[in-house]
């Protein structure tokens, strides 16, 4: 009988955000321009001779464990897990030993993966029904979010200090216009300005707004919460909306999430407050939003990742939904550590 999955949060993790393999990628990128002919050889190398040595931990390694840790929370006698971790890497699995050895090397209770050896590790989504996936590799998160997979994200490099994590508890933070919530309120903002983005924010409070790609994730994890155990003094699950938005339309946000049966902790309403300092003192795991205009100062303090714009977004004409600093792009050839 197939594993069945739909009550347990699956994350897909490329290897390049579960670890920091930025050497490795540069050993490649420099032999592609140099020797392109033998440049897999050269990347083939250094990861065989490398096997043993360890890795760094990349953005996404806080997450990962505080998810794992949740499953101390599953029922007694077994049952399906509250959080599976897949690894997903464009490694073949020779050059991925590295990285088994590292998952093993941390007792990551990882034991799924998915190494295709050059090729997009995007079509296997669906097959390891994942509700999350993180990557390093610009078009990869592209392709998910055009093709409505899941969630997906662009990580940013690890922030400068990871240290002051909670342990105990999972946390995250989420934007809410263009992330949880669908464009179209942001398309306002950016066509007709602030005034007209408040009125029209105001008039339809009682609207719902549409799911944007990280709706389905936040219900899940709404679900997975359910799940846990909880107190008023404490949950092993604490999530945050942190979002630009300020009265008078704030309304609609929480009327939003009431209607879909969400329960979140936590919102903060900034209206121009930079949102660094909160999530610097509401401690994310991982922080979610859609501009680099929030991300460039955010992912020196917290973990980051980057939402896409789906291809045909008018968003995409917005300067704040273009760039990529700090991510990598997909080779034309078999991958060093940049096509995860």
């Amino acid at each position: 009988m197939a594993l069945d999955l739909s009550d347990t949060l699956v994350v897909g993790i490329s290897a390049t955000a579960l670890f920091d393999l930025r050497e490795a990628d540069a050993i490649f990128q420099d032999a592609k321009r140099n020797d392109p002919k033998n440049a897999l050889e050269s990347y083939r190398q250094h990861m065989l001779e490398s096997e043993d040595a360890p890795l760094a931990d990349g953005t996404a390694m806080p997450l990962v464990k505080a998810l794992l840790d949740l499953n101390q929370y599953c029922s007694p006698g077994g049952g399906e897990p509250l959080v599976e971790v897949v690894v997903m890497s464009r490694n073949s699995p020779e050059t991925g030993i590295r990285v088994f050895n590292n998952i093993r090397q941390r007792q990551l209770a990882v034991s799924r993966h998915a190494f295709t050896g050059g090729e997009s590790v995007v079509d296997y989504l669906k097959a390891y029904d994942v509700d999350l996936f993180l990557t390093t590799n610009v078009q990869d998160a592209q392709r998910v979010i055009d093709g409505h997979h899941c969630a997906a994200a662009v990580l940013k490099q690890p922030p400068n200090d990871s240290n002051h994590l909670p342990e105990g508890q999972l946390r995250i933070a989420f934007d809410g216009d263009a992330v949880i919530f669908d464009e179209s309120s942001e398309l306002v903002y950016k066509a007709e300005g602030l005034d007209s983005f408040l009125a029209n924010e105001d008039r339809k409070q009682d609207v719902p707004m549409p799911a944007g790609p990280y709706a389905t994730l936040l219900k899940k994890l709404s679900r997975l919460q359910d799940r846990l155990p909880f107190s008023v003094d404490y949950s092993p699950v604490r999530i945050a909306i942190v979002t630009a938005r300020n009265a008078p339309a704030e309304l609609r946000v929480i009327k939003t999430l009431r209607h879909w049966g969400v329960y979140v902790d936590e919102v903060f309403f900034l209206g121009g407050i930079d949102k660094a300092q909160v999530l610097k003192a509401f401690r994310p795991h991982i922080f979610f939003d859609d501009q680099d205009l929030h991300l460039e100062r955010a992912a020196a303090l917290v973990p980051s990742g980057r939402v896409p714009y789906s291809s045909g977004s008018a968003l995409n004409q917005s300067p704040e939904g273009v760039s990529v600093e700090g991510e990598t792009h997909d080779n034309d050839s078999e991958p060093g550590a940049s096509a995860c």
